[in-house]
């Protein structure tokens, strides 16, 4: 695999994996996300996100759109707890074009205050959208038990934190982050690295400040929550664990344990809860982690006088992980896996952007390798139901 990195003199760090086909992804992302936010701040990092498509000194929000929809682009972009991100994909043709853009909202952002108001009630219908949305609403209360303030809070913030920023808030925050040297360049695609180089350092010279504000280190908890509400035909059950983080050495015994336990039709919940006792259809599992943090997450759609039984067989089941003999077949699963994920681009790039945050972007081509490392204790080590949480929406 042809993979490139490189810090440049201003601190930017540029990623890049060069393939055949005449396509790039490219991503630019920022050191700065709803994890260094502190109570009253909470979703500030979220709406600057919105504002970075809203208008530049040189580009209306309209420009950007029709510029990049014109040379037959996709985009969009993320708030994560560790980063905030913009992402093109596009024909390889438009390298200098996707670079300049990205520069231009990064640097530019003009904060317009029309347009803020405009993304505050756009964003506050998002956090209406996620409450009315059951499985979306069960894991934001999930993750409120799992860890203290203001981590646990969503990234979204409530509509108090948005209806209290100022432009002011919005562009000092801005100001503070980013910049140069919190930024990361990823780019998977047709592409020459000397020219995405050349290109980084014109569009990219711009200094700033060192960031004085740190990725919080969340202070972990566990509950338990029941919600009442009118209307509902199921009840909405979430279930989380603490987990090793993508920083930590016991990542890859994290994903293996995941995979027999929660993902997956084949996996022992989904046989557990739907396929031998018909408890449920949706039934969901996912490992969820970033540099600081990890959690192991379980969603089940059920009736109201079935969610004991289903509490039951979860923790059950994590105790089971005790007693499993092989993971040689579920190793193999994932390396094969990898290699489907891989097709597309998009996947690649955040998980370059992620493995470099979370401590070196080349450990996303060692996976094969670290995977095979794990050994079935490391694996049985996880299966501990101590500290784990339950959410649940249920009908009045």
């Amino acid at each position: 695999m042809k993979f490139y990195k490189k810090k440049l003199k201003n601190g930017m760090t540029i990623l890049f994996e060069k393939r055949d086909l005449p396509i790039i992804s490219i991503a630019l992302a920022t050191r700065f996300g709803s994890g260094y936010e502190k109570e009253h701040e909470k979703g500030i990092a979220h709406f600057i996100e919105h504002m970075l498509f809203k208008g530049t000194q040189k580009r209306s929000s309209r420009q950007i759109i029709e510029e990049i929809d014109e040379k037959g682009g996709e985009y969009n972009a993320f708030t994560a707890k560790s980063v905030t991100s913009a992402w093109i994909r596009i024909p390889s043709k438009h390298l200098e074009f996707s670079i300049e853009l990205l520069s231009d909202m990064f640097y530019n952002s003009q904060f317009n205050k029309e347009e803020m108001e405009k993304e505050r009630g756009a964003i506050i219908e998002e956090i209406n959208m996620y409450h009315d949305t059951p499985m979306r609403h069960v894991f934001e209360e999930l993750n409120k038990l799992m860890f203290e303030k203001p981590f646990g809070l969503p990234a979204l913030g409530s509509k108090e934190s948005l209806n209290s920023f100022s432009r002011e808030d919005l562009i000092k925050k801005y100001k503070e982050n980013y910049f140069a040297e919190n930024f990361v360049l990823v780019v998977v695609g047709k592409a020459d690295f000397k020219e995405i180089t050349a290109l980084a350092e014109k569009y990219f010279s711009k200094s700033g400040k060192s960031k004085n504000n740190h990725l919080e280190i969340p202070k972990k908890k566990s509950g338990h929550f029941n919600e009442e509400r009118e209307g509902l035909d199921q009840t909405h059950l979430a279930f989380g664990l603490h987990f090793p983080s993508l920083s930590d050495k016991e990542r890859y015994s994290a994903k293996i344990f995941s995979t027999i336990f929660a993902e997956g039709s084949a996996s022992k919940i989904y046989q557990e809860v739907r396929e031998k006792r018909g408890l449920a259809y949706a039934v969901l599992g996912m490992l969820d982690q970033e540099s600081n943090y990890g959690q192991e997450l379980i969603y089940i759609g059920t009736l109201k006088d079935r969610l004991e039984e289903v509490k039951k067989i979860i923790l059950e089941e994590v105790k089971k992980m005790k007693e499993i003999k092989d993971i040689e077949k579920t190793k193999q699963k994932l390396i094969d896996s990898k290699i489907l994920e891989r097709e597309d681009s998009r996947n690649v790039l955040q998980e370059l952007l992620f493995e470099e945050i979370s401590g070196n972007s080349e450990d996303y081509y060692n996976y094969e390798e670290n995977l095979k490392k794990v050994k079935l204790v490391d694996v049985h080590k996880l299966a501990n139901p101590e500290n784990f949480s339950f959410v649940s929406l249920t009908s009045k």
